[in-house]
């Protein structure tokens, strides 16, 4: 069997039913009066049907000798990601631990191992915004993986922190219908991951259940504001009658979206709403401030490295869901028409 293909402590968990955090109190012989015999006894059986060896160098680590995390994060130009790492690196501090930041484009993989074998140096991972099986490279499934901003469902994270981006969602949603408007575009990310899905999915789910017609269409964009800015005139240009508000995947997106109104003669918010999501400094930067749904980043950062810190301590990290606001700021007002 190839070094690649070997089990590891992801695959004992699954197959015994149980969460990384007990196969390494098991397998790590800490698990007396913290985990039954027979859920241990499980555990062992699964591992040596496996034909799993423990990675000795990972396992020092979880002992905590090198006291230091990985935070994988899709780009490092974004303001939201370095407010992650921020909280990550205030919490890390607190304990004695370091954190390495290290961007992963797009946030689906394969990721690279930024250190050639990165079980040698670290005790964790900490991944944000990004897809489980995006990080298969990065430990080889033995450190632990603390995801953030990821399906909660997804197989082989040990902790999850996450927006309730769903309910921000529907925030934006219902202020726009409160306020009259019924044609709406989506500017939607290009950007193939679980938080981008939950708000379409939320978006259309919410408009389609309101009273009177509405109608709905996407458009989609990279992250950029010039990319935005053509996705918006797209929009706004299309054939039929013209959205009166376009509800964006983010705060770039928005940025771009506003520029394309103003490109076209258009006024915001009189004649077409533009809303964000973030609430990065640039939603204050552009003219009229955005509407947009708040994340707290550097709190998701610090619950992130607070999950990974008890996994490595031997305890159940809860899967943590983090609530969200809606900023109401100059970019949105009534339809004119």
């Amino acid at each position: 069997m190839t070094e690649t293909a070997r089990p590891t402590s992801r695959d004992v968990a699954r197959a015994a039913g149980v969460s990384q955090a007990t196969v390494s109190l098991v397998l790590g012989d800490k698990s007396r009066g913290r985990v039954s015999e027979r859920t241990a006894e499980a555990v062992r059986a699964a591992a040596l049907a496996l034909g799993y060896r423990p990675n000795l160098a990972a396992r020092n680590l979880r002992l905590g000798r090198t006291r230091t995390a990985l935070l994988v994060v899709p780009a490092l130009t974004n303001e939201y990601f370095a407010r992650v790492y921020t909280g990550a690196a205030r919490v890390a501090a607190e304990h004695g631990f370091g954190v390495v930041l290290y961007p992963s484009p797009d946030g689906v993989g394969p990721a690279r191992d930024p250190f050639g074998s990165a079980r040698a140096p670290l005790d964790g991972v900490i991944a944000s915004s990004m897809a489980a099986d995006a990080l298969d490279a990065i430990g080889g499934g033995d450190l632990p993986l603390v995801m953030l901003d990821s399906d909660p469902a997804a197989s082989g994270a040990a902790a999850t922190v996450n927006f309730d981006v769903a309910d921000g969602m529907r925030q934006v949603a219902r202020c726009l219908l409160d306020l009259g408007h019924r044609r709406f575009t989506h500017l939607a990310s290009a950007v193939d991951t679980w938080t981008f899905h939950v708000r379409a999915e939320t978006l259309a789910t919410t408009l389609s259940a309101a009273s009177g017609d509405t109608v709905l269409h996407t458009e989609r964009s990279a992250h950029s504001v010039e990319d935005a800015r053509l996705a918006a005139e797209r929009a706004l240009t299309r054939p039929g009658p013209r959205p009166t508000a376009l509800i964006c995947d983010d705060d770039i997106l928005a940025a771009g979206a506003c520029k394309a109104a103003r490109r076209l003669g258009l006024r915001v918010p009189a004649d077409v709403s533009v809303t964000g999501f973030d609430d990065l400094a640039l939603a204050t930067a552009v003219e009229p401030e955005l509407t947009t749904v708040r994340l707290p980043a550097d709190d998701i950062g610090g619950r992130g490295m607070a999950a990974l810190l008890a996994v490595l301590d031997g305890r159940e990290a809860d899967r943590t869901v983090l609530p969200v606001d809606l900023v109401v700021r100059g970019s949105t007002g009534p339809p004119m028409a």
